[in-house]
């Protein structure tokens, strides 16, 4: 019936999505609340553009949770289900290094937003964080290969980004330099961090590699003056691999990757093609933050040199085909302009309000030839294939699939470019 072969709501994803979210929102209220006494940051973006902001406010509406088993035996209204919904646990027997850290790092983002808020609940949720990454880092294990039959929706390639990941926001949180060390020291940071790999990932739900790297970045930004020699130099390889992701992804760059559409979006799989193009975009926007609150000028890419202006234009250019700039005219932000997918592949969205059914029945909806009864405001499918077509068919899971981690790059892509300013403060514990 041409159900996702990649569905799978865990928990993980859900985690990712309030990593993302937590990240933009703590960035977002600081923003607003920083004000810099040294003038204006060097070329400020300016106004809110008023579009990014109705689109943010579809966006942070769409959240999804499930099994990869029980989804694809069943097309229900998630609240009309009556069906058992096992839960699965790791533990150090059956380790998940993935979960774990990437638990560990929402919390510890999670507590810099209420630090200044809600006192109490940030040392709650800061102490989980670090028990979590203690788990996570004595029990090394991935989760794909605890819970197999993850491994044909959402397969890990690797649990060291996350460590790297959890470890990054929790100094960030903490100012505990130990964590610091363990991402710069070459026992953990230099051999997790794969240098010998010359290929640049794309961050994804499966690799925060450059997330961490982006995030890292800030400290050579703003505070090598507080590191060790050791802190430093690992910090500086740090740095050079997130130069050389923005150079890869910049027009006219002469390194930039030749991973595009004709259309200009940035391509990877033909499998929810929107997650690495939208959340490449979020990295740039940060990025070309810490530039101009560091009152960095330029970007040096093998001679061609590129502004945060010129680095938030890319940002911008990713945007602008998700929603709607692109071959197709479509917004592929569901209930944003005028054309948008009808047929998205989604239960609560195809099935009648008013109908009754169950588990089985429930198949008649995912197969009618009838636009979705219900739109599914705010969710991001899977987007084009590679010859920027999009074929918009219920049935078509590949491209037209929503997924909490696309919803979650982007609510984060948005809230960054409809800040007031561009200014980032310079610590976020």
């Amino acid at each position: 019936m041409g159900l996702s072969r990649r569905r799978c709501c865990s928990c993980l994803f859900v985690i990712i999505l309030v990593v993302v979210v937590t990240f933009a929102a703590a960035i977002t209220i600081r923003k607003n609340r920083h004000r810099s006494e040294d003038g204006p940051v060097p070329e400020s973006p300016g106004h809110v553009v008023k579009k990014y902001a109705i689109a943010l406010g579809l966006a942070v509406q769409f959240f999804e949770v499930g099994d990869p088993e029980i989804d694809h035996k069943c097309w229900e209204r998630p609240e009309t289900m009556t069906e058992k919904r096992p839960l699965t646990q790791i533990n150090a027997t059956f380790p998940g290094t993935e979960v774990a850290a990437e638990t560990a790092a929402a919390l510890a983002s999670a507590s810099l937003v209420f630090k200044n808020i809600n006192s109490t609940y940030s040392n709650l949720l800061l102490m989980h964080a670090e028990q979590l990454f203690t788990f996570a880092d004595t029990y090394r294990g991935s989760y794909s290969l605890s819970i197999p039959k993850v491994q044909k929706y959402y397969n890990s390639t690797g649990y060291g980004d996350e460590l790297l990941w959890a470890a990054s926001w929790l100094y960030h949180a903490t100012n505990d330099h130990s964590y610091l060390k363990y991402v710069t020291g070459e026992k953990n940071g230099l051999d997790l961090a794969n240098w010998l790999n010359l290929t640049t990932p794309w961050f994804s739900w499966d690799n925060k590699l450059e997330g961490t790297q982006i995030l890292l970045s800030r400290l050579s930004f703003f505070g090598l003056e507080r590191m060790s020699n050791l802190e430093g130099n690992g910090l500086d390889q740090h740095k050079q691999r997130a130069d050389i992701f923005i150079c890869s992804l910049l027009t006219d760059s002469p390194t930039v990757s030749n991973s595009k559409t004709d259309g200009g979006l940035i391509w990877i799989s033909e499998w929810n093609s929107l997650q690495h193009p939208i959340g490449s975009a979020f990295l740039v926007v940060l990025y070309s933050d810490y530039m101009r609150t560091s009152r960095t000028a330029t970007l040096n890419c093998d001679g061609q040199v590129f502004t945060p202006s010129d680095i938030r234009s890319f940002a911008i250019s990713q945007l602008e085909y998700v929603l709607g700039d692109n071959p197709m005219k479509m917004s592929y932000l569901v209930g944003y302009g005028k054309n948008y997918p009808n047929y998205v592949h989604h239960r609560g969205a195809s099935i009648p309000a008013d109908a009754t059914t169950d588990c089985k029945a429930g198949f008649k909806w995912l197969d009618s030839t009838e636009p979705n009864p219900n739109v599914a405001v705010g969710a991001v499918v899977g987007g084009p294939f590679q010859n920027d077509s999009y074929i918009d068919s219920r049935n078509n899971s590949m491209q037209g699939e929503p997924t909490t981690y696309n919803s979650a790059v982007l609510v984060g892509l948005l809230s960054s470019l409809i800040a007031s300013s561009s200014s980032v403060p310079m610590s976020l514990s």
